[in-house]
């Protein structure tokens, strides 16, 4: 990824990049740090996030902290923190996590723990939009999802994301297809009724892929 980076041609500060410090990091995280920075080697991190709470966790997000104090890492987040986590992890930090990233999809809509984390000024990122390896043709496939997409003209793919959207929901889809790479990005000529949003909302199941 350094790599690629370093050899686009693209100004660095017109590309945003997200790495992590994984749990079994936790215990030395200056020296996970350190490695992630000379691994990436691209001046510095635009965000750091914690992949996941664990033991040792507040004290990995305190040495981010001095770090960004260095002005090697831009910003802070988290990942798979929810409303419980956060409340027990927010008032042990000072820098604000400025996102945290969660598994969002229609299956799995987490719209209680949306909102609470936007009251806190704090970004929403959703991972897995589809669903997740295994579980993206079913999600595709949802009649409900298919019937919106034809009254738009649009594609299943591009009707999640533009209800992620409309939840205020960053989204990060993944693809090596260049066109569906380009069709991801086609999310803002057109806009879901607040009845279609109500027929997305209903399909919450609870259910997560991870």
């Amino acid at each position: 990824m350094g790599e690629a980076v370093r050899n686009s041609g693209i100004p660095r500060e017109e590309i945003f990049v997200i790495t992590k410090l994984y749990p079994n990091q936790f215990s030395n995280p200056e020296a996970a740090i350190e490695d992630a920075l000379t691994k990436l080697d691209i001046e510095y991190i635009d965000m750091m996030l914690l992949h996941h709470p664990g033991t040792g966790d507040v004290e990995a997000y305190l040495a981010m902290e001095k770090v960004v104090e260095d002005g090697k890492i831009r910003s802070l987040g988290l990942s798979n923190w929810y409303v419980e986590e956060l409340e027990e992890f927010l008032p042990q930090i000072n820098i604000m996590p400025a996102l945290v990233q969660n598994e969002i999809h229609p299956y799995y809509q987490e719209n209680d723990v949306i909102p609470y984390i936007h009251n806190l000024g704090i970004v929403v990122q959703g991972w897995y939009p589809f669903g997740g390896r295994g579980y993206t043709a079913e999600l595709l496939g949802n009649e409900v999802i298919s019937n919106i997409a034809a009254a738009h003209g649009k594609s299943s793919a591009q009707v999640i994301l533009r209800w992620n959207l409309q939840k205020g929901v960053i989204v990060i889809p993944g693809s090596s297809n260049p066109d569906h790479i380009q069709e991801n990005t086609e999310l803002f000529d057109f806009e879901l009724t607040e009845d279609e949003m109500q027929q997305m909302n209903a399909l919450d199941r609870g259910t997560y892929y991870t």
